[in-house]
């Protein structure tokens, strides 16, 4: 299978399955859809972001080499919101190194400090953050004030995802 032709070719649930399904367990597969996922080519980048997600939460072993460049790659101007969001999705299921922990944790506080970000990045950086706070109590005042602060003016879904978080913070 030619990955990129793949995504080109289509955008569906059915295809982003096929596409992982073709990774399976193979690093070499996974290594070729983050080449393509860390292009420049917009549409593809959009459409590499599913499975890269899905692959990933399949087998979390195969990110590892690759999280530190595309922790870094979301600070770059102009991503997508599907990009955003699958990364946030496939970070929330995944250890994450100690050395990008901060890295992390100040990108999902942005996220959701930002009232223009869409709400399903919103939701998975509250993931992100509630996975990490175990290890990181200190963040939880932070954490509980934006949520309380965000809260008026975000949607059911993000209501929803925050209000649980709040309930394990206690």
């Amino acid at each position: 299978m030619n990955i990129r032709e793949a995504l080109l070719q289509e955008h569906s649930k059915a295809q982003c399955n096929r596409i992982v399904a073709y990774i399976s367990g193979n690093q070499r597969r996974f290594d070729e859809l983050v080449k393509i996922f860390l292009t420049s080519e917009y549409r593809v980048v959009q459409r590499a972001a599913w499975p890269l997600s899905n692959a990933t939460a399949n087998h979390p072993e195969l990110i590892q080499k690759h999280l530190a460049t595309i922790i870094n790659y979301l600070k770059s101007p102009g991503i997508h919101n599907a990009v955003k969001r699958n990364v946030m999705r496939l970070l929330e299921k995944t250890d994450i190194p100690l050395s990008l922990q901060g890295t992390v944790m100040d990108t999902c506080f942005n996220y959701i400090a930002d009232p223009k970000e869409a709400v399903a990045v919103k939701a998975f950086s509250l993931g992100v953050l509630g996975k990490m706070m175990n290890m990181y109590p200190e963040i939880i005042p932070e954490l509980k004030l934006l949520i309380e602060d965000r809260l008026p003016h975000e949607t059911a879904a993000f209501a929803s995802r925050a209000k649980k978080l709040l309930k394990k913070i206690g």
